[in-house]
């Protein structure tokens, strides 16, 4: 058994007690520095959905169209793609109420961020049946556009669909974008 000093004791007292005042019992939540950690989940989605060619407008409406089949409520969506411009994810930012759906751009980048796409195209429906976008949804496909200049991360498109018919209204066929 090794000898220990007292001069030794009182120094591994006084320094148990300072590692012990660090990780703190009394610490103020407030003042608690806490570590966030990211996951990015994949869920199955329907393969018959994501066409093999890159994504144009019509196509990208075609399949917001399938997605958006049979909800009664305005859903803003996202559809992730990579370099070649293919549809490899698709995520609902935010579901509304019957004529509108708040979004904001820092909801809209985080699942483009996190699956590493290229691009990125806008989408959203009008329960209405009429895909003629508002003022508010130019307005905001402005400033998303811009927020994605910003982080590298391009909106090629917006795409809003009506309910039923084959009409769309592409923010970049009609040179919005």
């Amino acid at each position: 058994m090794p000898l220990v000093t007292r001069e030794y004791k009182e120094e591994l007292i006084m320094y148990n007690q300072s590692v012990l005042s660090l990780e703190a019992p009394n610490v103020n939540v407030k003042e608690s520095i806490y570590e966030y950690r990211l996951t990015l989940v994949k869920e199955r989605c329907s393969s018959d959905l994501f066409g093999e060619e890159s994504c144009s407008p019509r196509a990208a409406a075609l399949l917001l169209k399938k997605f958006l089949a049979g909800v009664d409520r305005e859903h803003f969506v996202l559809l992730l793609l990579n370099t070649k411009n293919k549809v490899t994810g698709i995520h609902v930012v935010s579901v509304g109420s019957l004529d509108s759906s708040l979004v904001h751009p820092r909801e809209v980048f985080k699942p483009a961020v996190l699956a590493n796409c290229a691009s990125i195209i806008l989408g959203h429906n009008h329960p209405s049946g009429d895909p003629q976008p508002s003022r508010e949804d130019i307005g905001l496909t402005k400033r998303l556009k811009d927020a994605g200049e910003l982080m590298g991360i391009p909106v090629l498109d917006h795409i809003v669909v009506g309910d039923g018919s084959v009409r769309y209204f592409s923010f970049k066929e009609e040179s919005f974008i």
